[in-house]
């Protein structure tokens, strides 16, 4: 089919002149005095390209005899006949929004030919060379709805994006979460040589959904080392109080069995975007393979290599449906179900940091047992915790909720007496507060700091790009992500009455702070950016929770907040009842450890356009 090209129709210009090249399809107007621009069949194009490139095409489609519309949507007449029918055939491709560069929008391009043998061997010729694009999934083991979460967003984005992958010939299982853990006890559950045989596995909801999944995934897959701790810590001299953990040297103790995950068992099991991570007893043996890939014949007896992570070919997805859904917002930049699932079938890529957070303690009076839990967003303690557990007495207000705890929680301006340490990094400037300087607040407006120029991170960012990515490891080989911490780190530490201590893993931008509560925050370049908040008159936390609203401020120059790029911390409190909140989730803890574990996961996307 190269060369001068074939004559083909094409809706909304006529006929043209196409040519199947190594990259894409070009084509050209045979009578371009006729009308230049058209409406696709889906929607408005900007402008009609002469080629489509086979990298924006995400499915070609075989339609049935009928109409196609020539310029001002003028009927076509085929070589003589009388009636404007033909044999016809779908390109269907993306292009980008005018006003959100981040958005994609799926348009088509509708082509026909008189002989259905024509449009048969285009289709074919087209399809093989999408097949040939790299990365694209073709089996996603699971797609996990969350039927409840923003106000029962979840089955209906399903149900508007499902064509799509239709269309694009990925196939995939559908299930409808019925329980507080669902997710993760599937997860958890599947074996290794099950899960080989998939692309991916996305989740239908928010950033809770996605956690349970990310939970459940690395429960027994991630074998890197407990985060590095400050001497003095104390856990790691007494093997008889950590029976579960080794010295590994640097204060690494590295579990010798599966970690157990347990959350705050709080509300009950109906959920919606928030949806705590229990274990439930109900164990799920297994999947029926057959049914999500029935082409794919079994090798029972066979040994698998394990699955470890991070890995080259395992991705996980987001169709956003909760009531923040901060984590696409800081992968994708737009908070759009069809761009997200059209990022999914292409298979664009990242590499994802995530907080692997290690409890050691629930309470001061309890007994030291480490309990491990990951989070990909945000990992909050005080204001952030109280926030959440707030909510679950008002389940019955929905996403509104949020708001109205957040305003009692802030109402009662409780701080908190802690203890943190903080490896130090040489390569950033941190930007600290002391008790005493907080009583400089009393003139506001000069006690702002100034700050160096933010660094955003975007779709292909050079700073994630500086950091070698650690996803091409070999089937047998376990990373270490503490790798890259030095053999003689210096420890920061930081005490006194916090309102909050947050670490977030990524800006966490939402419609509510469309800057994210880190605006710099890269996705994978193994840091956390730590947050700490002294306790502070009421009308500065106010005025400094005001600014994460406004596009563009910056709310850590406030002297009582301490801003820390680092690969890992230690807390400690002796609060009885402290409560941090993981992506949303609750999870009771007065003593951890937690460490940026770079490039732990792959997500399908491919970072915001800025």
């Amino acid at each position: 089919m190269q060369g001068d090209g074939e004559v083909l129709f094409l809706g909304g210009v006529g006929e043209v002149a196409v040519t199947l090249g190594h990259d894409g399809l070009s084509f050209l107007p045979l009578h371009p005095e006729l009308g230049s621009s058209c409406l696709s069949s889906i929607g408005l194009l900007p402008k009609l390209e002469n080629k489509i490139k086979f990298s924006d095409v995400y499915a070609v489609e075989l339609l049935d005899e009928g109409p196609v519309c020539g310029p001002w949507n003028t009927r076509i007449v085929a070589q003589g006949k009388k009636n404007s029918e033909m044999h016809r055939f779908a390109v269907h491709v993306i292009t980008r929004s005018r006003k959100h560069p981040s958005q994609l929008v799926p348009c088509e391009y509708l082509f026909g030919h008189k002989d259905p043998e024509t449009c048969k061997s285009w289709v074919e010729h087209l399809s093989a060379c999408i097949n040939n694009e790299q990365d694209r999934p073709k089996n996603l083991m699971v797609v996990f709805v969350h039927p409840l979460c923003g106000k029962g967003r979840g089955c209906k984005n399903w149900e508007m994006v499902a064509p799509l992958f239709d269309r694009a010939k990925v196939n995939t299982k559908v299930i409808i979460t019925e329980r507080a853990g669902h997710a993760y006890d599937t997860l958890a559950s599947i074996s290794d040589k099950e899960l080989k045989k998939f692309d991916g596995v996305v989740a239908v909801g928010g950033d809770g959904l996605f956690n349970e999944i990310l939970n459940g995934l690395l429960n027994s897959r991630n074998k890197i080392s407990y985060p590095p701790t400050p001497e003095g810590f104390g856990y790691f001299g007494s093997t008889e109080k950590c029976q579960g953990c080794r010295n590994d040297g640097l204060n690494n103790s590295t579990a010798t069995s599966d970690a157990v995950n347990v959350m705050l068992r709080v509300g009950s099991n109906k959920s919606d975007d928030h949806e705590p991570l229990l274990s439930t007893g109900k164990s799920v043996v297994g999947l029926d393979i057959s049914s999500l890939n029935p082409n794919t014949e079994s090798s029972t007896g066979d040994q698998v290599p394990p699955v470890f992570f991070p890995n080259d070919w395992f991705r996980l997805g987001i169709i956003p449906s909760g009531s923040t859904d901060a984590i696409v917002l800081s992968t994708t930049g737009e908070r759009d179900a069809v761009t997200s699932a059209l990022l999914i079938i292409f298979g664009r890529r990242i590499a994802l940091d995530i907080a692997q957070v290690v409890r050691w303690k629930s309470s001061p009076s309890a007994e030291v047992l480490p309990t491990v839990r990951y989070a990909a967003s945000f990992a909050g303690y005080g204001f952030y915790g109280e926030v959440i557990r707030e909510s679950e007495n008002y389940r019955w207000m929905g996403p509104a909720r949020y708001d109205f705890s957040g305003t009692m929680v802030f109402l009662k301006h409780r701080s908190y007496d802690a203890k943190v340490a903080f490896l130090e990094n040489e390569n950033s400037h941190s930007f600290a507060a002391s008790a005493e300087n907080v009583a400089d607040e009393v003139q506001p407006l000069q006690s702002r700091r100034k700050r160096s120029r933010k660094t955003i991170c975007q779709a292909n960012c050079s700073v994630c790009k500086e950091t070698s990515t650690p996803g091409q490891n070999s089937e047998d080989e376990i990373p270490n992500s503490s790798q890259t911490i030095h053999n003689n780190p210096k420890w920061i530490w930081s005490e006194g009455r916090f309102l909050s201590v947050g670490a977030a893993v990524i800006s966490c931008r939402n419609e509510r702070a469309p800057d994210g509560l880190v605006a710099e925050a890269h996705l994978s370049d193994g840091f956390l950016h730590l947050l700490l908040i002294r306790d502070c008159p009421l009308p500065l936390y106010l005025w400094h929770l005001t600014q994460f609203t406004k596009k563009g401020s910056d709310p850590l120059t406030f002297k009582f907040v301490e801003h820390h790029k680092t690969r890992a911390f230690t807390f400690i409190s002796s609060h009885d009842e402290s409560v941090w909140n993981l992506d949303g989730e609750l999870f009771q803890a007065c003593e951890v450890s937690v460490q940026a574990c770079r490039g732990l996961v792959n997500l399908f996307a491919s970072g915001p356009e800025v």
